[in-house]
C-alpha cells in the first residue's frame, strides 16, 4: 500500500471519535430528542432515518421529566427497539437535569450544538422556522447522523471548580468595572490624584490614602488639610494593612496631599464625583476581599485533586491561573488529545487552501471564549518567566519568513500553553523545558559539540 492511500492521523481521530458516538447511539436503539424548556417539553422519538414514532408534549418542569423518558421508552419498545438514546440542546442548565434522569434509568445521553441545530434549520426548508415540535425533531436527526458529542460527565470536585471559576470571573469583571468608574469620575473631577502614582489602582498605599480622604473626611479636602500630612501619614500605615499592604509607600501620600491644593478638574461636580468615588471605592475594596476568598478555594480545590506540583511545575504559571482554565474545560483526561483542547478554546488555527489557492490562516475563533480569555491571561505571566515560551514568542515576532504581529503570537503560544498543560495532567509527570522546546536544545547542543 502506498503511503498516499494510508489514513491520515485525523482520519484515524475522527474515526474514532465517531466509534464513541456510535457506542451510544446504536442502531438497535431509539433516538429521543427532547426540546426543553421552563414548563413546557416536547418529547419525539424517531428511528434512525428521522420517522417520527411518538410525540408527546410534556407541561412539567425539567425535574419532572422521568415520567417522559419511562413514556418514550415504552413506545420505543413497542416498535422493536432494544433501548433509547437521550438527546437534547445543553442550553441552561436543565441539560444536566435530564442526563441524571437518562443515567438513572441506565439510557444513553447525548448533546447537540445550538450552533449545529442553528446551521440544520436554516437548511432543513429555506425558512429557519423555529418551534418546539420542529426542534426536538431536529436534534433527532442531528443525532442519528452522529453530529452529537457526549457531555462531560458529572463529577463533584470538578463541578465544584467550575462553579468557583464562574464565581471568579465575575469578580473581576466587577472589580474592572469599578475601577473604570473610578478612573473616569476622577478624570473629570479631580485629574490630579490620579498622577501621583504611576498605576494608582494597583498601588495600596494609594488605594488607602483616597480610602481615608473620600471616606473619612467625606472628600472635604479642608478638613483633610487641617487634619495635616503626619497624621495623615499615620493613618495611612494603619488603612494601608486593611489594604494588604504591610509597608505603605508614603511617598504617594505626600502627593496625595499636595494634589488638594490642585483646582483642575470640574469643581462644580466635585464633591457629588467624590462621593460616587468613594461608593465605588468601598465596592472595591469588598470585591477584592471576595475574589480574594474564592480564589484560596479554587487553590484548595486543586490540592484535592492532587494537580498543585503539576501546575506549578510550569514556570510562569500560578496555581489560580491553571484553576481559572481548569474550570472553564474540567478534567483535561476527558479530552482525546492536546489539539482537541485547543479546539475547544477556539485557538486552532483555521486552514483556507483550494486547489492552488492558499488563504490566511487564522484561529477559529470558536469554541468556548472564557477559555479563550483563562489561556490569554495565564499567558502573559509565562511569557516572561518561562524560558520555553519567551524563545517561542521572540521566534514567531522577529523571524524572516512568515513572521507574526505580537498578538497572533501570543494566540499562538497561549495555544501552547494549553497543549502542556494537557500533557502534564494527563502523563501525571511535571513539566520539562526540553520536552517543551521538542529537543531543539539538545540537538542544538550536540550539533554544536
Amino acid at each position: 500500500m502506498s503511503k498516499a492511500s494510508q489514513i491520515s492521523r485525523g482520519d484515524k481521530s475522527r474515526n474514532a471519535r465517531l466509534g464513541r458516538l456510535r457506542e451510544l447511539v446504536p442502531v438497535s436503539s431509539a433516538i429521543v430528542g427532547i426540546d426543553l424548556a421552563d414548563a413546557k417539553q416536547m418529547v419525539v422519538v424517531c428511528d434512525h432515518d428521522s420517522r417520527v414514532l411518538a410525540r408527546r408534549t410534556f407541561r412539567v418542569r425539567a425535574w419532572d421529566l422521568g415520567a417522559a423518558l419511562d413514556w418514550a421508552a415504552e413506545r420505543a419498545a413497542k416498535a422493536g427497539f432494544a433501548g433509547v438514546t437521550v438527546a437534547c440542546e445543553p442550553t441552561g442548565h436543565r441539560w444536566r437535569v435530564l442526563g441524571q434522569l437518562a443515567a438513572e434509568r441506565g439510557m444513553a445521553f447525548v448533546c447537540v450544538q445550538p450552533l449545529i441545530s442553528s446551521w440544520a434549520r436554516r437548511g432543513e426548508d429555506l425558512t429557519s422556522d423555529k418551534t418546539d415540535e420542529k426542534d426536538a425533531v431536529l436534534i433527532a436527526r442531528l443525532t442519528a447522523q452522529l453530529r452529537c458529542y457526549a457531555p462531560e460527565p458529572i463529577d463533584e470536585t470538578w463541578g465544584r471548580l467550575r462553579h468557583l471559576g464562574v464565581r471568579r470571573e465575575r469578580l473581576l469583571t466587577e472589580a474592572t468595572a469599578q475601577v473604570q468608574q473610578m478612573r473616569d469620575l476622577l478624570e473629570c473631577a479631580w485629574p490630579a490624584a490620579l498622577d501621583t502614582a504611576s498605576y494608582p489602582f494597583r498601588s495600596r498605599t494609594w488605594a488607602a490614602t483616597m480610602s481615608i480622604i473620600l471616606e473619612r473626611d467625606g472628600g472635604d479636602f479642608a478638613r483633610t488639610r487641617r487634619l495635616g500630612l503626619e497624621r495623615l501619614e499615620n493613618l495611612v500605615r494603619k488603612e494601608a494593612m486593611c489594604w494588604g499592604a504591610e509597608k505603605p509607600t508614603l511617598r504617594i501620600t505626600r502627593k496625595l496631599f499636595a494634589a488638594l491644593d490642585d483646582e483642575a478638574g470640574v469643581l462644580a461636580h466635585r464633591s457629588g464625583a467624590l462621593e460616587r468615588v468613594a461608593f465605588a471605592l468601598q465596592d472595591w475594596f469588598e470585591t477584592r476581599r471576595r475574589r480574594r476568598d474564592t480564589e484560596a478555594r479554587m487553590t484548595k480545590v486543586i490540592e484535592e485533586l492532587g494537580l498543585t506540583a503539576l501546575v506549578t511545575s510550569m514556570p510562569g504559571l500560578t496555581v489560580i491561573g491553571a484553576a481559572a482554565i481548569l474550570a472553564e474545560t474540567g478534567d483535561l483526561r476527558r479530552f482525546t488529545s492536546a489539539r482537541a483542547l485547543v479546539k475547544h478554546a477556539g485557538l486552532a488555527p483555521r486552514e483556507r487552501s483550494s486547489g492552488a489557492f492558499t488563504g490566511r490562516t487564522r484561529v477559529t475563533g470558536q469554541g468556548r471564549p472564557s477559555l479563550r480569555l483563562a489561556a490569554w491571561r495565564a499567558l502573559w505571566g509565562t511569557v516572561k518567566h518561562n524560558p520555553v515560551h519567551a524563545a517561542r514568542y521572540r521566534h514567531l515576532i522577529s523571524r524572516e519568513h512568515n513572521k507574526l504581529k505580537p498578538t497572533q503570537a501570543q494566540a499562538a503560544v497561549a495555544a501552547a500553553l494549553l497543549r502542556q498543560l494537557h500533557a502534564v495532567i494527563t502523563s501525571g509527570r511535571p513539566w520539562d523545558a526540553e520536552v517543551a522546546a521538542h529537543g531543539l536544545r539538545r540537538r542544538a547542543l550536540e550539533a554544536a559539540a
